[in-house]
């Protein structure tokens, strides 16, 4: 073992890690990996369509009009409501169930909310209403979402770090949903 001047401690084998093998290419060869090429892959094309929204949202800031009529809006919002509805349910029988997949609806159902609170004060300012859905927004869209992303946050921490209480090849049988402890 060394030590380094600051009095922590580093280890001779982590040390060598961080070294490439004998024999070993001195080139990249985690680039050769097919599943590290998709996950580069995967964040070049997440940053493309970020950069390219940019200029398409100055676009739409400068060119739709400020007021439009609606002829749908009924089956536009029963519908929102229902994906929600649907994420919240989904999240609910997953959780009650502890199953590992209870974050994708959790998370989509986090997200749901804040664009329905987005939505619902933008559409309502400059009317009355716009108090009532400020208020719904506030204490109650708002921090269910917050809620939902602090729970899944700490939960995918654990899914990395739990071991397995029993079969997991179904995804179920992993004690995922925690009782008030931390990460």
């Amino acid at each position: 073992m060394s030590h380094a001047t600051d009095g922590s401690m580093a280890t001779d084998s982590f040390m060598n890690s961080r070294r490439p093998a004998a024999g070993a290419s001195l080139g990249r060869p985690w680039r050769d990996d097919p599943q590290e090429r998709r996950r580069r892959h995967t964040v070049e094309l997440l940053a493309v369509c970020a950069l390219a929204l940019v200029p398409w949202t100055v676009v739409l800031g400068m060119t739709l009009p400020s007021d439009y009529q609606v002829h749908a809006w009924r089956t536009t919002w029963v519908g929102f409501d229902i994906l929600l509805l649907t994420a919240l349910g989904a999240t609910a029988v997953l959780g009650k169930r502890r199953h590992r997949a209870v974050v994708i609806p959790a998370l989509s159902s986090a997200v749901l909310l804040v664009c329905d609170a987005w939505f619902d004060v933008s559409l309502a300012l400059g009317t009355p209403a716009v108090w009532a859905s400020a208020a719904l927004a506030v204490f109650v869209e708002l921090p269910m979402a917050a809620f939902l992303f602090h729970r899944m946050y700490g939960l995918l921490g654990r899914q990395w770090t739990s071991q397995p209480t029993g079969d997991t090849a179904g995804g179920e049988g992993t004690d995922l949903i925690e009782r008030g402890e931390r990460p």
